[in-house]
């Protein structure tokens, strides 16, 4: 079950993701399996744009030619192990805006417990105009940001 929650300061927004740890997503000593941190920040970041209004992919590469916000760098720390059967948060803002990238973090938590943090650099892109088998990052449009802060 994904459950949204938003907050919205003056500084910026920032938007609750909820996940409920599977079996499946722990390894056999019964701890999230690392990866699935990186999946649940990935849909995490989705959701943040889509929350703020941000049309979806397919409607921005429609209109603006935008495809998404492949991910560039990814830092993780990890605090606390969580296991199945146990309800996480997860708190996804931008940290920085850039000239073609943002910054996003995601905090991780299981109620008022840290379990981790991760910050991804994701930049805006388009098909490339010479070869629609690459990509291009773009400027990041003003009315997205706009609506994300």
């Amino acid at each position: 079950m994904n459950k949204t929650v938003m907050n919205k300061t003056a500084a910026n927004r920032t938007v609750v993701f909820e996940v409920e740890v599977m079996f499946g997503d722990c390894d056999p000593a019964g701890i999230v399996f690392f990866p699935n941190f990186s999946k649940w920040m990935d849909a995490s970041s989705l959701n943040f744009f889509v929350q703020c209004g941000v049309p979806t992919w397919r409607e921005l590469v429609k209109t603006t030619g935008i495809i998404g916000t492949p991910l560039l760098e990814i830092h993780t720390r990890f605090v606390q192990p969580a296991t199945y059967g146990q309800r996480l948060q997860i708190h996804t803002s931008v940290q920085e805006w850039r000239g073609k990238t943002l910054v996003q973090k995601h905090v991780v938590m299981r109620g008022d417990t840290l379990i981790c943090e991760g910050l991804e650099t994701r930049a805006f892109c388009i098909r490339h105009p010479d070869d629609p088998d690459r990509i291009k990052a773009v400027a990041v449009p003003e009315n997205i940001k706009a609506l994300c802060r």
